[in-house]
């Protein structure tokens, strides 16, 4: 028997219990790690990755404020005072600074340039006048008048008016100046005969001439009624004699310190501008004070 032979054989059998045991080893490790539970040492899951969603908000919807209703003049009236008039309330905010927008009546003028016209009353517009057969002038001595002016609202109108004739072309000139100087009007219209019998509401703003009507608080017959005086913006312009205020909520605009658009003040362009036609501002009167009053008869 050679060497190799006889040497390998033992070799053999103890490489193949060599390899016994290790698998009885390895055997009886499973058989531990199962009763007592272990695991292998295999590394834990890698953690997913984290997402920062963006929280959204609901966001309530946004709901648009009711627009304002502009002030409706002539819709509240007032209660009455003793002597007739409306009793004197606070001025309402939404006229501390007046500035409410003009209503059409007319097409604006062309080019937004100053234009005048001076005519005849047409029959219609003496129907919806004052104007009756006991005024102290008569229809043929009124003229009708359109004239250019400033609203408040920035833009140009065109308005009309009934003056005595002696004072028409003046009066137009009147206008042209302050159209020039922008000075702003809410409203040039003929007054109507509703409005002499309406109850008091307190914020009238409508400039305007022939009113056949006594003098306030009087029974002669007031210079409007000759077509001869105009009253301008009468709000921002208040007439004050004791305790009356006319127009009743125009409280605000009693002090002319506070100088705001459409006030007349002493010596600014409008009292220039009527004392070149030759007529005089009731400002100046100690009482009444009548700001809103131009005239040409002195009272």
């Amino acid at each position: 028997m050679s060497l190799e032979r006889v040497d390998s054989a033992p070799n053999a059998r103890f490489c193949q219990a060599g390899r016994m045991r290790r698998r009885a080893t390895a055997a009886g490790l499973v058989l531990l790690c199962a009763a007592t539970a272990c695991s292998p040492a295999v590394p834990p899951p890698a953690p997913a990755p984290t997402t920062v969603t963006a929280t959204t908000r609901a966001t309530p919807p946004t709901t648009s404020p009711a627009p304002a209703v502009p002030w409706q003049v002539g819709a509240r009236p007032l209660p009455r005072r003793a002597d007739g008039f409306g009793e004197v309330e606070p001025t309402p905010p939404e006229l501390v600074n007046r500035a409410l927008p003009t209503k059409d009546l007319f097409p604006p003028p062309a080019g937004n340039a100053y234009a005048s016209t001076i005519s005849a009353v047409p029959s219609d517009v003496l129907a919806r006048s004052t104007w009756q057969a006991a005024c102290p002038v008569k229809a043929a001595d009124l003229r009708y008048l359109t004239m250019s002016f400033w609203g408040f609202d920035g833009r140009a109108h065109t308005g009309e008016m009934l003056v005595n004739a002696s004072g028409a072309a003046g009066i137009t000139r009147v206008f042209g100046q302050l159209f020039a100087a922008h000075f702003p009007f809410e409203e040039l219209r003929v007054t109507s005969p509703a409005e002499l019998t309406a109850p008091p509401t307190g914020d009238g703003n409508s400039t305007s001439a022939f009113v056949c009507r006594p003098a306030r608080g009087q029974t002669n017959w007031s210079a409007h009624a000759y077509g001869l005086a105009v009253d301008v913006n009468p709000f921002c312009n208040p007439y004050t004699q004791g305790d009356l205020v006319l127009p009743e909520l125009a409280s605000a605009y009693v002090d002319r310190s506070r100088r705001r658009p459409g006030m007349v003040l002493a010596g600014d362009a409008t009292v220039r501008a009527f004392a070149a036609a030759g007529w005089s501002w009731g400002g100046n009167w100690r009482s009444p004070t009548d700001r809103m009053h131009f005239t040409a008869t002195g009272h």
